[in-house]
């Protein structure tokens, strides 16, 4: 948010979530993309935590970007297809 703010941009910043349920904490709107992001207080990150990010990658398809689960622990991984856990100190 800081560094659209620090280049004159108003950042456009969204929650997303189906009838069914599944969710992603927030989705930013950057380069014509919309990236998924999850937060968890875990930090121990599983491939369970990218269901709501694959969800709103199939949903919209091109127009989403990769998707990052951000937790509190100190190791980077992938989780799924275009998703990767990342560490809350490389955010």
């Amino acid at each position: 948010m800081k560094a659209f703010v620090n280049r004159g941009e108003e950042p456009q910043v969204y929650f997303w979530r189906t009838s069914a349920g599944l969710e992603v904490d927030l989705v930013v709107e950057a380069g014509g993309r919309m990236i998924p992001m999850e937060v968890k207080l875990s930090a121990t990150p599983r491939p369970a935590m990218a269901g709501g990010i694959r969800a709103f990658q199939v949903d919209l398809g091109q127009k989403a970007g990769p998707g990052f689960v951000v937790h509190p622990g100190n190791v980077r991984l992938p989780l799924a297809p275009q998703v990767v856990a990342l560490p809350f100190a490389e955010v």
